[in-house]
């Protein structure tokens, strides 16, 4: 595993056709997320200035081409953290990003690994390193080609049965 920067981590992004994002975690602890996260438990408004950077940024790849996939694999009923996902998520949609959402229960028969990850294409596999509260400890390249074959066998079985976004919230 070899860390990368952020840059890096855009910088393979934008060379990539299809970048499919694996999230596993009910609750993440990222700075950054923390007080709108905070304002939306209250119950104020938000002008998700903080997300404007991450917008943009998915807006430039997808209209460069770039496919960006994420799929939230989240218990039932769903935390905090994922409620508000899902009110924030729409943001997200609306700058190109296309994003499922696939119940925990209904996954038995996969065999998810501990990370979180981004498959870019076919065979370059970075993962989403966290601390143990859950904050974010950044990135790295997995160049083990067993890893990436697992991750890629997991998003070819999964993805298909993750519910759009739409979808899901009309549950």
């Amino acid at each position: 595993m070899q860390p990368i920067e952020y840059q890096q981590f855009e910088n393979m992004l934008r060379s990539a056709k299809r970048a499919w994002h694996l999230e596993l975690r009910d609750t993440y602890n990222v700075e950054f997320e923390k007080a709108p996260l905070d304002r939306w438990l209250r119950g104020e408004p938000d002008d998700f200035a903080w997300l404007d950077d991450w917008l943009r940024f998915i807006r430039e790849l997808t209209v460069s081409g770039v496919s960006v996939e994420r799929l939230r694999v989240v218990s039932e009923p769903h935390t905090d953290y994922t409620r508000w996902s899902l009110a924030v998520t729409r943001l997200n949609v609306a700058a190109g990003e296309e994003v499922r959402y696939l119940p925990r229960q209904n996954t038995n028969d996969l065999s998810f690994p501990e990370e979180d990850c981004w498959l870019l294409g076919e065979d370059t596999l970075i993962l989403s390193l966290f601390k143990p509260d859950g904050g974010s400890a950044g990135f790295a390249v997995e160049p083990d080609p067993q890893k990436v074959a697992r991750y890629r066998a997991l998003r070819d079985a999964a993805w298909p049965r993750g519910v759009p976004y739409g979808d899901y919230l009309s549950r």
